[in-house]
């Protein structure tokens, strides 16, 4: 890795005074803990297991999960930002949509996710989470996967983050290279230990910055492939090797909460637990995740692909054994958070995400979203309102990405559609005909996010995108 760069200038997030909708933030700021899964689907988590309507699979075992759900909220319509990895992370830091900031597209060749050989990355010019609230005096460590660049100018340090302790890259990437800051201290990382390595980092951190404010970001490697754990660990659960990683990754949650009632800070702790997107569906059942009752999966913009578990806990805040049906999304976290530390989003360019504390402590509140809008590969593939969902045209391909095979005839396009999601979650029956003035109202709402973001199927470029981070290549 490149000797750290200073950093490029970024701007500050602004102070000010908390308004009567605002949490009004105590002398000590709320602790954050933001723990990210690694394609986990929606029906992976035992508090959304669908039981007996789910054919040919056994439930997983995830009651440290579960317990921050009941004593807590659990959403049920939250979305990731994208359904893969490098997109999602980037709108969870910044509370944009990916194609806002530049993070959906990468290298001559085009690829959706940050390889090694890219030369792209975060710019250093957005305002993360983590330096939000490192403004208001937080600690902050990011722990995990990182995946926003390799290159100096965009590593955790140089986004807000006081510390670093991970990978750069997903598990898929080799040689997995696990670092300390921007030192290498496992040129070859052991897979089988890397939740449990993660665990104990997280936990030290909790303990050492327990008379400050913190900020952290766990983001686990796992349930990603290749899956691996302890060996000793094998064996475990109901759904083979996939339900150990997961059974494993719950463990590693359960410490992180032990901690904090063993530092007497669960109080004073907001929890968020999700993931950056839905499940790798490859493979036979029991090495892969789901998203049932969900159509699709990883990778593509059906609600397998992005409707992710999602459950957050704050006691004395969020009432215990909440449930939302409104439409929120990682996003929203940083306004969110940003709010209830007694801090404002940046005011001087655009942020998607909203403030959804209302969604997190009031029964009933309506979400703040007029439409979710799902792209992948800076192309708008659907949008959502209320609990209406227009998908585009697209071909087969589209749902099932890791099918496609080279050489092939051009698949052809599959009609525009409208879903009741309400009704039907699985996205199984078209009621376009039934509803046309649904299905205009809804690309209206399209047509003007074009205008705004842009979208590659139409040519349309928007007005309105930023650009991402890039080191000139050697000789340029």
């Amino acid at each position: 890795m490149a000797v750290l760069l200073t950093p490029l200038l970024s701007h500050a997030a602004q102070a000010h005074a908390a308004d009567a909708t605002k949490v009004e933030p105590a002398s000590k700021p709320p602790n954050v803990i933001v723990i990210l899964a690694d394609d986990l689907g929606y029906d992976d988590v035992g508090c959304y297991w669908t039981t007996d309507k789910h054919p040919g699979f056994e439930k997983i075992q995830t009651p440290n999960i579960d317990r921050l759900a009941a004593e807590g909220v659990r959403f049920t319509d939250y979305y990731a930002p994208s359904s893969v990895c490098t997109p999602s992370r980037a709108a969870l830091m910044t509370g944009c949509y990916p194609e806002r900031v530049g993070m959906s597209r990468f290298g001559p060749e085009g690829m959706v996710v940050l390889m090694p050989n890219h030369m792209e990355g975060l710019n250093p010019d957005e305002v993360t989470l983590a330096e939000i609230l490192k403004k208001r005096g937080y600690a902050t460590a990011c722990v995990g996967k990182w995946h926003l660049g390799h290159l100096a100018p965009f590593s955790p340090r140089q986004h807000g983050f006081d510390s670093f302790y991970g990978l750069l890259f997903p598990n898929d990437v080799t040689p997995l290279v696990l670092y300390r800051d921007e030192t290498v201290i496992e040129p070859k990382a052991d897979q089988k230990t890397l939740t449990e390595q993660f665990t104990e980092e997280a936990v030290k951190f909790v303990r050492a910055k327990r008379e400050e404010p913190f900020f952290l970001y766990l983001a686990y490697s796992a349930p990603h492939m290749p899956l691996h754990l302890p060996d000793r660990l094998r064996g475990k659960s109901a759904r083979g090797l996939y339900g150990d990683v997961v059974e494993h990754l719950d463990s590693g949650v359960g410490e992180v909460l032990k901690a904090l009632d063993e530092t007497g800070l669960a109080d004073q702790t907001l929890v968020v637990f999700t993931s950056d997107n839905g499940p790798d569906t490859r493979g036979p059942y029991d090495k892969r995740g789901q998203a049932f009752p969900l159509r699709a999966a990883k990778a593509t913009t059906r609600e397998g692909g992005v409707r992710v578990p999602c459950v957050m806990r704050w006691p004395g805040h969020i009432p215990a054994g909440m449930v939302s049906s409104e439409i929120a999304s990682s996003m929203d976290l940083l306004p969110t958070v940003a709010g209830i530390a007694g801090a404002q989003p940046p005011q001087d360019r655009i942020i998607d995400g909203k403030d959804i504390l209302p969604l997190m402590t009031k029964p009933g509140a309506p979400s703040p979203h007029e439409a979710f809008f799902y792209y992948y590969h800076e192309n708008l593939e659907a949008v959502r309102s209320a609990n209406w969902k227009l998908v585009f045209p697209r071909t087969a391909m589209a749902d099932t990405p890791y099918e496609g095979k080279k050489g092939a005839a051009k698949p052809a396009l599959l009609p525009e559609a409208l879903y009741d999601l309400a009704a039907d979650v699985s996205e199984t029956t078209d009621v376009i005909g039934k509803h046309p003035e649904v299905a205009a109202r809804l690309r209206a709402l399209a047509e003007r996010m074009r205008e705004d973001l842009g979208d590659s199927a139409t040519n349309q470029k928007g007005k309105n995108r930023r650009s991402v981070g890039r080191v000139p290549a050697s000789g340029q």
